[in-house]
């Protein structure tokens, strides 16, 4: 047996004084090692001479790469080619766009962790539009109420958990609490940064995906993405123009559902919801399924054999299975892989600052709606204690009549102007397994309060429709309470602690 470490991500800084340091050379590529391994299907030499004869012939390499993934469409060739990408001064709007791809990796600048200054961007389309000084105007005063609400908050957070505050290493977590409600009248202009990880194939399909967008923002950052990726691997990243699929669909189905909508079928669009978590659907016999499951994957039984044996069990053999599933995970763990064959679809009514978050979830299913200034807004509770509540819902009424004005001339380009408080509606569906993923980070106390309400009714609602499923659902923080009331006894090991 033979391992070689073939390759690994360097700042491309340090790439760039090694070849001012050497003779000029074409193999600092990625595609190098997208060809070799494309070639290890169908020819017998070791992978490292592959690689090298791909080194030196990267011509034919390239060659080799656009018949391979294009020619005979192997695109899963692409994904061994990795580009980071630093990504900085782009909206929170934008963002929300790019960290769609679920199979791409992201680490974003928080607004809970680091004070927000006075950078935002404002978009062309409002340049364009001779409404800058609407736009400006508003979201200046946005900031001004943002510092002015931190201030307020931050001497209450230390004076509400003093005991806390008595240890310095625990500043920046009180700290963190105040900032992530001040941000709450924060625009979604504000600008961010994050790091982007992707493969080619991904990239390819972002690059097409935002050539099909409309906001002049994502625009301008397709054509800088497109460019250095262009620059290092040429031959792996091709179809970067967008299909009539990725322009069109929404528009056709927006037609199609015109009619649908005008045909006197109940329901009002964007009216209010009082429910902000709603089980939307959910597999039928979803404990049954994954009972079933389990007992497929230790049996020679088909999964209808399976079936038919979970629902003749007595309660008792059934929670026995789910027991045994259950009886050596710690708070790390997530349930095995077949908890992933039951479903559970909701509708949710949250604000930008939970979705911000909930988006992070890639491997679920979360589609959404734009964001709906008829939906309301959320209020965090602490600025309801220290009494400013009605003032940052004057600074949202204004909010709001700046975006009616803007959505008159530029469409969707006015939502930067919304807030982190305003919300939208989305639908998302997770398996069981994912949901625990979910639960355990979400609903620990550490989390966020907001998105920590919204999951743990995620979690309640899965659990009174699949009770054996959900025994264990729960934050981080209360897996030993869950885990002891099941078992009798505490895990092996305890979760960590918010505080010092």
């Amino acid at each position: 047996m033979r391992v070689i470490l073939a390759g690994y991500n360097v700042d491309s800084t340090v790439l760039d004084e090694l070849k001012k340091k050497s003779p000029p050379r074409e193999d600092v590529t990625p595609e190098t090692l997208s060809a070799s391994y494309a070639r290890i299907s169908r020819d017998p030499r070791p992978v490292d001479e592959l690689r090298a004869a791909a080194r030196a012939e990267v011509d034919r390499t390239r060659r080799s790469n656009q018949t391979i993934i294009f020619k005979m469409g192997h695109h899963s060739v692409a994904e061994h080619a990795v580009f980071n990408f630093d990504i900085i001064g782009v909206s929170r709007l934008v963002i929300e766009e790019i960290e769609r791809f679920r199979l791409c990796s992201f680490t974003e600048k928080s607004q809970r962790y680091i004070t927000l200054g006075e950078d935002f961007i404002v978009p062309e389309e409002i340049r364009r539009a001779g409404l800058e000084g609407l736009f400006t105007a508003t979201v200046k005063a946005q900031n001004v109420l943002y510092h002015k609400f931190y201030d307020r908050l931050r001497p209450v957070v230390f004076e509400k958990f003093k005991e806390h505050a008595a240890n310095p290493k625990n500043h920046s977590v009180l700290d963190g609490w105040a900032k992530e409600d001040a941000r709450y009248i924060v625009s979604l202009a504000t600008q961010g940064q994050l790091g982007l990880t992707t493969n080619a194939r991904n990239l390819e399909l972002l690059i097409r995906r935002f050539a099909a967008k409309e906001s002049q923002e994502i625009k301008d950052l397709n054509g800088r993405l497109y460019a250095l990726a262009r620059e290092v691997a040429p031959s792996i990243i091709l179809f970067t123009e967008a299909s009539d699929f990725d322009a069109l669909a929404y528009d056709d189905i927006e037609r199609a559902a015109a009619d649908v909508f005008g045909s006197g079928r109940k329901g009002r669009p964007g009216k209010p919801s009082r429910t902000r978590v709603t089980l939307a659907g959910h597999s039928p016999d979803g404990d049954p399924r994954i009972l079933a499951a389990l007992l497929h994957s230790v049996s020679r039984r088909s999964q209808a054999e399976c079936l038919d044996i979970v629902k003749t069990a007595k309660p008792r053999e059934r929670k026995a299975i789910i027991r045994s599933a259950f009886r050596r995970m710690e708070f790390y763990d997530f349930p095995l892989r077949e908890f992933e064959h039951a479903d559970l679809t909701y509708d949710l009514v949250i604000s930008a600052s939970c979705f911000a978050q909930l988006k992070r979830h890639r491997m679920a299913t979360l589609t959404q709606q734009r964001y709906d200034p008829s939906l309301g807004v959320t209020v965090p509770p602490s600025l309801q204690e220290i009494g400013v509540e009605s003032e940052f819902l004057k600074m949202i009424d204004r909010t709001n009549e700046t975006h009616a004005a803007l959505e008159k001339a530029v469409g969707p380009a006015a939502d930067y102007v919304l807030t982190n408080a305003h919300r939208r509606r989305a639908l998302l569906k997770v398996n069981v397994r994912e949901l625990y993923h979910v639960s355990r980070l979400r609903e620990d106390a550490s989390a966020q309060w907001e998105i920590r309400a919204v999951t743990a009714e995620m979690s309640r609602l899965a659990k009174r429709v699949m009770p054996l499923a959900g025994l264990l659902l729960g934050g981080k923080d209360a897996y030993p309470g869950l885990y002891a009331r099941v078992f009798g006894a505490p895990p092996k090991m305890a979760p960590p602690k918010i505080f010092e």
